[in-house]
């Protein structure tokens, strides 16, 4: 079950044929398990190939809606490469155009709640265990970078952060939201994890975008289980639990200080990524969660430590 911002990946990770899908988006946790509400995806669709994604480029046929495209007005064919209109280009489409949608869209109670990044500063690990505070830390914080093709306007990476990854949407306080999620993964044994899908050996504009590949097998060693039996190692600032190794995935891209060839610059990149996330949680530090309040010291302590 990902929770998670635009721009990050969640429409081509959730599309895969190890799994089931009940939906990209928009997704209820009940009592009786989770649910997706929207019967159908939204997928970004720029530099879409049917050999990078051949799911979601054979899903765009009649009754599929284009965005933003530009096509052969003579021959139809569309131009996915074309970034003349924006970056941002979309394909909506029905649930059952994916071959192994789950109909109806209903699943039992999730053992992983996976939160997605895009980082652009590149000092996230691609994956990462969290404990329970952690995985509220993180869910209330709701980071993410807005790079080209997710926002108008967005020409160079900026760090946002939008609380519960959907602040635009909520009623409640964030912290209300994180109690409910703590509760619903205390309830049925769930693990957090963060995923980071963002840049690895620099920021953006000098590292590269994690593969695809590899996300898509660490997504697969966390729901097979392999995750919870590999060996971990803890990150600096961040204090995240990161493994050591992971099947099919280089083990030096596993911690970023690795993959940078310039360690200062790393350092600082870490300790300014660590300054926003510190900054950005001070409206929350304040405001209690539980009876006792105790559990916001855990919170808190859950996050960036200089």
């Amino acid at each position: 079950m990902p929770l998670l911002c635009t721009g990050t990946g969640k429409t081509t990770l959730s599309t895969d044929h190890n799994r089931y899908l009940i939906g990209d988006d928009e997704h209820c946790w009940s009592d009786n398990g989770v649910s997706n509400i929207e019967g159908g995806c939204y997928a970004k669709c720029i530099d879409l190939s049917a050999e990078k994604e051949p799911d979601i480029f054979n899903a765009i046929k009649f009754g599929t809606v284009l965005e933003n495209v530009v096509f052969d007005e003579h021959t139809r064919e569309v131009d996915y490469t074309d970034k003349s209109v924006t970056e941002n280009t979309r394909a909506a489409y029905p649930i059952e155009y994916i071959p192994n949608a789950k109909l109806p869209c209903v699943g039992p109670h999730p053992k992983n709640v996976i939160l997605l990044a895009c980082d652009a500063f590149g000092v996230l690990p691609p994956v990462s265990k969290l404990s329970l505070a952690q995985t509220m830390y993180h869910f209330i914080s709701g980071y993410t970078a807005l790079v080209a093709g997710t926002e108008d306007g967005i020409k160079e990476p900026q760090a946002t952060f939008s609380a519960c990854f959907g602040a635009a949407f909520i009623m409640m306080h964030p912290t209300r939201y994180a109690a409910m999620l703590a509760e619903k993964m205390q309830k049925h044994g769930a693990t957090g994890w963060l995923v980071n899908t963002g840049w690895s050996g620099g920021s953006y504009g000098s590292g590269s975008r994690i593969k695809l590949s590899y996300t898509r097998k660490i997504i697969n060693a966390i729901h097979s289980g392999e995750l919870l039996e590999a060996n971990y190692n803890k990150t600096e600032i961040f204090g995240l639990e990161i493994p050591t190794a992971i099947e099919g995935v280089p083990s030096e891209i596993l911690q970023p200080a690795n993959t940078w060839s310039d360690k200062k610059a790393y350092n600082e990149t870490l300790l300014k990524l660590g300054g926003l996330f510190k900054k950005n949680f001070e409206v929350f530090a304040n405001h209690k969660i539980g009876k006792d309040g105790k559990l916001t010291e855990q919170i808190l302590a859950a996050g960036p430590v200089f």
